[in-house]
């Protein structure tokens, strides 16, 4: 080889290991600024509290965390809005909302049925084949028994007949007070109460039809159940009803839970299928 390649490759290793020392010098004096906490850049201008992690986020993530699972935590009051009843308005806290097992606090209301399942339809109106026990105090004579007629009427000694078709026991009761009142006795004291009602008839495809004397309270599978239940052939949809009020007769199609009246006619019809 010649002098002058020995002198070129002299001088690549000279400025080789020159770069070298300068590399380590460079990486020394940043150790040592971040051992002495010296303020300043560390790498790529990025300054200690920016490259230092920060204690709050640590924190933060330790108190979501616990044994690799996730911890449920309570929203804070910034995040609820103020209208929410949970937060507290003197503290700015949330409080815990209470969980009861068991019946709701709010009962809800009652549901109504249809009037056809009421207990009760209003007051009972007299009307034919009803039996009367009409009893005047110091009037044994007067005392007894009556049935209302055909024509809705009641024949009471000394006062003759009186219309109770339509009529509750209440007002016969003060008819018969006025009209004793006025002529016969002074200040007459009078009961009139219902002593059988009169019966509900039954036809159509049950097993023993005919009359039955009325149950108070009763309903169509009631008179039906009286009647010795259905027959093989009977629908159990729907019913006809006919019903005389006020000497007005109508038909009502009802259904099993319809409230029966004394006098009714019930008809069970026969399914097609």
């Amino acid at each position: 080889m010649s002098v002058r390649s020995n002198i070129l490759i002299a001088t690549a290793v000279a400025f080789l290991v020159c770069g070298c020392v300068h590399d380590q010098e460079s990486m020394t004096v940043a150790d040592a600024q971040v051992a002495t906490g010296a303020e300043g850049s560390v790498k790529d201008g990025m300054t200690e509290e920016a490259a230092a992690p920060q204690p709050a986020a640590e924190a933060a993530t330790e108190a979501t965390v616990a044994d690799g699972y996730p911890v449920p935590t309570a929203p804070s009051a910034a995040d609820v809005p103020a209208s929410d009843p949970r937060v507290s308005a003197s503290e700015g806290t949330i409080a815990a909302q209470q969980v009861a097992w068991g019946e709701p606090s709010v009962v809800p209301d009652v549901v109504h049925g249809p009037m056809a399942v009421a207990e009760t339809d209003g007051p009972y109106l007299l009307d034919t084949g009803d039996k009367l026990r009409i009893f005047v105090y110091g009037q044994p004579n007067l005392s007894r028994q009556y049935t209302v007629d055909h024509d809705g009427k009641i024949a009471v000694p000394l006062i003759g007949n009186l219309t109770a078709r339509g009529k509750t026991t209440t007002e016969v009761q003060g008819i018969i007070r006025s009209r004793l009142g006025a002529e016969f006795v002074k200040d007459p004291q009078v009961t009139v109460d219902v002593q059988q009602n009169r019966p509900f008839f039954i036809l159509g495809e049950v097993k023993t039809a005919g009359q039955y004397p009325y149950v108070s309270g009763m309903v169509v599978e009631t008179a039906i159940a009286i009647a010795g239940g259905h027959s093989e052939r009977a629908s159990d949809r729907k019913y006809r009803i006919t019903r005389r009020v006020n000497g007005y007769v109508e038909q009502i199609e009802a259904p099993g839970d319809y409230l029966v009246k004394p006098g009714d006619t019930i008809y069970v019809f026969e399914r097609f299928f």
